[in-house]
């Protein structure tokens, strides 16, 4: 496993990351390790990750669909 140090840490981020470990119960070094992993993580739902990969080639118009008459039900 590597070793990560980091340098010039301002004290009100540190005292926001200790609180939150505390909040969740684990140490400050734990919590930036979850951290660090979700931020790198993959997409958690696919249609997110095609949204940011489609949506630029296709514009951010929302979809139209051509106006339908509802049908009637079948009758038995």
């Amino acid at each position: 496993m590597a070793n990560l140090s980091i340098r010039k840490l301002d004290d009100k981020t540190l005292k926001r990351l200790r609180i939150q470990a505390a909040q969740h119960g684990v140490s400050m070094e734990e919590e930036v390790r979850q951290i660090l992993k979700r931020s790198v993580a993959a997409p958690e739902r696919l249609g997110d990750l095609a949204l940011r990969l489609f949506n630029p080639a296709y514009g951010d118009k929302p979809l139209e669909l051509p106006k339908r008459k509802p049908h009637q039900p079948m009758k038995f």
